[in-house]
């Protein structure tokens, strides 16, 4: 068996931290394949790393087990947990909203609390969960050598981020949030391509009026900001060959606008 354990986190790669973390669960299940998903979240940004999980685990198999450390809140009384989805894979994370792409509104969530005391590394540390409880649950769940009851007990409360997904209003107004940024720059807001653009739309972010909308950044003019549909189904703000994101001054949980027809 070769199960398969993937990373995402705000380490970046100039530390330790990821190397440990895979140090721990190379001794505990040395047969796992472990698969980078990003160690490049902004800093302590949920929303960043919400959507990059989102984006990555669907394309793994369904036995996998994934890895999420976007973690402000390490050493409080924050909890962290084990998460089934029932479309498949395996989730451990801190319980701060980091999952919520995965939770139905009203379904009944299958998490456990990590509260089993055998998770642990001894002589742990209260500021790096991430080698010390996330990364041993995950390579003990992978390789069967605990059982999801014994994780700990049902959660029942998950912290869900708020505003993850685009409201309707009146008018044809939706209001959204900008859920990443990615290394060029492009700003990834919530708002579904699938709601169609009129000539006369507007997108407002940081108090920037958005009008021209681009099939691909080859069509835009220099300098030109621009609405696009991206590859994650949601539209996205860019400028070709720019950072959009320096433009507007906008990071990941910022609130943006869309007025479909002006």
């Amino acid at each position: 068996m070769n199960p398969i354990i993937t990373l995402t986190s705000d380490f970046g790669l100039a530390d330790h931290y990821v190397g440990a973390m895979k140090g721990v669960i190379s001794r505990i299940c040395p047969n796992a394949k472990v698969i980078d998903i990003t160690h490049e979240i902004p800093l302590f940004n949920v929303y960043a790393g919400a959507y990059a999980i989102s984006q990555a685990a669907p394309y793994f198999p369904a036995e996998a087990v994934h890895v999420v450390v976007v973690d402000p809140g390490v050493g409080t009384s924050r909890r962290g947990i084990a998460f089934r989805n029932q479309a498949g894979g395996t989730f451990i994370a801190p319980d701060n909203g980091v999952l919520t792409p995965f939770w139905p509104e009203q379904d009944r969530l299958n998490v456990r609390e990590l509260t089993n005391e055998s998770l642990w590394l001894s002589g742990h540390s209260i500021t790096f969960h991430g080698r010390d409880l996330f990364a041993p649950a995950a390579a003990k769940l992978a390789a069967e050598l605990i059982g999801w009851a014994d994780l700990g007990p049902p959660v029942l409360d998950v912290v869900r981020l708020p505003n993850l997904k685009a409201v309707q209003g009146r008018g044809g107004q939706w209001a959204g949030t900008i859920l990443s940024v990615d290394r060029f720059g492009n700003v990834i807001t919530n708002l579904p391509s699938r709601i169609g653009l009129s000539p006369g739309f507007a997108v407002t972010a940081a108090g920037h009026e958005i009008r021209q909308f681009r099939r691909t950044f080859g069509e835009a003019a220099p300098d030109e900001l621009f609405v696009y549909a991206g590859s994650s189904g949601y539209y996205e703000i860019g400028i070709n060959q720019q950072s959009a994101a320096e433009r507007l001054g906008v990071v990941p949980g910022h609130p943006v606008l869309l007025a479909v027809s002006a």
